[in-house]
This record gives structure tokens, sequence and C-alpha cells, in this order.
């Protein structure tokens, strides 16, 4: 009876879970730059609109000081816009879209520039929306949906630079070494 006893004990002992330290900010970076992100998508005006919120959200928290000046800065969040794709995903009688699915996948980087070296990288962070049509009671234009998509983005970036690895989750390749 004691050996069945230690076992299951041993068990739950064993059964406790992996919690991996926060990764955050060195305390030598004060001052945070938005490098202006490269669009590689044709929608015009995305790269700034998603900077702009990115800068309004890191002063929203009030830890750091943020420049528009990459060269007087600490460090610096930069990217590039992979994807932007907007498609129906449910059509009316007459086969008009009724709802949209809008999805934004971005590249980010934060740079220490004190120490000159990559702090981090999330490759293919994803944001996805789905809204009716403009049409129907409570739906959304493109450009309000559009707004909406780089407002949450701009809070995983955020949360990814404040907050640390896993706070939001990339589609990160894995790789067997």
């Amino acid at each position: 009876m004691r050996k069945i006893l230690f076992f299951f004990m041993l068990t739950f002992i064993g059964c406790q879970s992996y919690q991996p330290s926060v990764q955050v900010i060195p305390p030598h970076i004060k001052k945070i730059a938005v490098k202006p992100f490269e669009n590689k998508t044709n929608v015009f005006g995305l790269e700034e609109l998603l900077r702009l919120e990115v800068n309004n959200e890191l002063l929203k928290d009030g830890r750091f000081t943020i420049t528009n000046d990459i060269n007087t800065s600490d460090g610096y969040i930069s990217g590039e816009i992979m994807y932007y794709i907007l498609q129906p995903v449910a059509y009316g009688e007459n086969f008009e879209p009724t709802q949209y699915k809008l999805r934004l996948i971005v590249n980010l980087y934060f740079v220490d520039k004190v120490n000159n070296l990559t702090l981090w990288e999330e490759p293919n962070l994803e944001e996805t929306l789905f809204f009716s049509a403009a049409t129907l009671p409570g739906g959304l234009t493109e450009e309000e949906a559009k707004k909406t998509v780089v407002y949450n983005m701009a809070k995983k970036v955020y949360l990814r630079t404040i907050e640390g690895f896993g706070s939001v989750s990339g589609r990160s390749y894995k790789k067997v070494p």
C-alpha cells in the first residue's frame, strides 16, 4: 500500500508545468523608436497607420521615451507588413458577400542599438478579423475593418515588446537542428 501511495505522490509531484522566465527589455533601453514598416502589400498607407498605432500604444504605457529618430534611440521596433488579405467568407441570396475575413501578417524585430544586436524577432505575427458587410446592420466598411485590425496588431506589438516572448502568438518556423 505504501508503494502505491508513494507512486501516486511521485506522479502527482511530477505533473508541475514548466513556466519559462519572462524575457523583458534590458534596463539600459530607455528610448524606443518605431522604424517605418516596410509595406510589401498593395494597400497604400498601411505602414504609416501601423507605425502611428504602435507609437500610441507605447505612449499610453509611459515607461519609455518615444522618439522618431532611430539614431538617438536605445532600441527600435522594425518590421515588414507581409500580407493584407481581404476575402469574402459568406454570401447572400444574390451571391453578394455578406461576411469578410481580413488578415494582416507582419514580421517584427526589436533591435538593441546600444549593443548592436537583434533582441527578438517575431515572424508571421497574424491578426484576423471577421466582419459583416457595410450594407448589413452592425457591419463595417473595409476602412473601418482595416483600422480595427491595425489597432489590434499594434496591441500585439506592444505586448510583445513590453511583456516579452510568448505574450503573443506568431507562427514561428520550427526547425530541427
